[in-house]
């Protein structure tokens, strides 16, 4: 099988369950894992490179509002491969390549490729991706032991949480997750049921829903406990400077989890906001944040996530 993924989560997968060797067409986001950099880049971003959250937010909004894309798909290159199965997404239009432009390629191939739309809003959905991508591509055996490491890390994480819980008298700290900083915006699909994994009672989230916009006035009243900031498709470093924007907003530095030193910074563009076997290092980070050494598989990548404010 030929396969080609215009999704950066569904390439982790199909490397995750053995399934990496038939894959011949990637994203220019697929970075992960190191052997899906060096296959053919079927898209380009048509967002302005180095530009601050705020610029890229007006630039999405604006090509949206004219029903342009925000992804280039090289059609040539697509035909040339010639493959018998793409996955994409339908999901989020601000994500990856539209399924409407994928559909509308592959109409034009010589061949007649399976195309298929993974829509996950739950890590639960994240599960049954990886099982329908094993039958999907005849790697079942590979597929099944990946959910059964995930699963054993879930539950692992479950038990060291109940025991910080207990030990802080049932108390779960209130967090809010901002996947978008300018303007701020909450998380949405997944990210609320990952913070209750993690141990805390999430803050404006939309569990199961699409990523919410907010303004500073209700984030203020709510005041939660602990702030993450993991703007999607932004690094680490890129996170930094996205904080530090935020130093001139008044009910950003009033906030409680400014005060009390609560904030913390997370790649969301390897863990927060790609679906795939990463959303369960997520859940670990976000556990490690909260509740520290009572986490007993702390995510040891050094770039993964920092406190804002480091002794």
């Amino acid at each position: 099988m030929r396969i080609v993924s215009l999704l950066p989560s569904a390439t982790e997968i199909l490397f995750a369950i053995g399934a990496g060797a038939e894959l011949v067409g990637v994203t220019h986001e697929c970075d992960f894992p190191q052997q899906a950099r060096s296959l053919p880049v079927l898209t380009s971003s048509a967002l302005p490179e180095e530009s601050d959250a705020a610029a890229i937010d007006r630039h999405v909004r604006e090509n949206v509002h004219a029903g342009s894309s925000l992804y280039h798909l090289d059609n040539a290159l697509l035909e040339r491969l010639q493959p018998d199965l793409i996955v994409t997404q339908e999901l989020c239009a601000v994500c990856a390549v539209s399924y409407e432009i994928v559909t509308r390629a592959a109409k034009r191939l010589r061949g007649d490729p399976r195309i298929v739309s993974l829509e996950p809003s739950s890590l639960e959905d994240v599960f049954a991706n990886i099982r329908f991508l094993g039958e999907l591509t005849a790697h079942e055996d590979g597929a099944r032991a990946l959910e059964a490491r995930l699963r054993e890390r879930v539950a692992t994480l479950r038990e060291d949480v109940a025991r910080a819980l207990a030990d802080a008298g049932g108390v779960r700290p209130r967090l809010l997750l901002l996947e978008w900083s300018d303007p701020p915006m909450s998380g949405g699909h997944w990210t609320p049921g990952l913070i209750e994994l993690a141990g805390a009672k999430p803050v404006l989230g939309n569990p199961g829903g699409n990523s919410q916009r907010l303004d500073w006035e209700t984030i203020a009243r709510e005041d939660p406990d602990v702030v993450v900031l993991a703007p999607c498709g932004f690094d680490l470093e890129k996170t930094r400077s996205a904080a530090h924007a935020l130093e001139s907003v008044p009910q950003w530095r009033a906030l409680r989890a400014y005060r009390t030193r609560e904030i913390y910074l997370v790649d969301g563009n390897a863990y927060v906001n790609r679906p795939g076997p990463r959303l369960v290092d997520t859940a670990e980070i976000l556990a490690t944040i909260l509740w520290e050494d009572a986490i007993s598989q702390p995510i040891l990548d050094p770039h993964a996530w920092e406190p804002l404010h480091a002794d």
